[in-house]
């Protein structure tokens, strides 16, 4: 997933509906816009924040699909994540 898209998925997790959009074709918090008068645009820390949230979930997903895939070879139990990066399922 690219930055831009972190940044979309991290912006669109914060509140229901479209409530921003970019000024520019970059996009990027330099060119964050709020469309709903009722929301505070977010501070950058706090969108940093977020889309490394994400991107650290992504992460152990991806490390749990490893480990998982490891385990199943050698025949070892797999923990909840394993199973969830795996198959889909909790």
């Amino acid at each position: 997933m690219t930055d831009t898209e972190y940044l979309n998925m991290a912006l669109a997790k914060m509140h229901p509906g479209q409530w921003f959009g970019f000024s520019s074709k970059d996009q990027s918090y330099a060119t964050l816009i709020v469309h709903d008068s009722s929301i505070t645009k977010p501070t950058e820390d706090v969108v940093n924040t977020k889309v490394q949230e994400l991107k650290d979930a992504d992460t152990a997903r991806a490390n749990a699909r490893i480990s998982g895939k490891a385990k199943l070879k050698a025949g070892e139990a797999l923990t909840d994540a394993e199973i969830e990066a795996l198959f889909g399922a909790r």
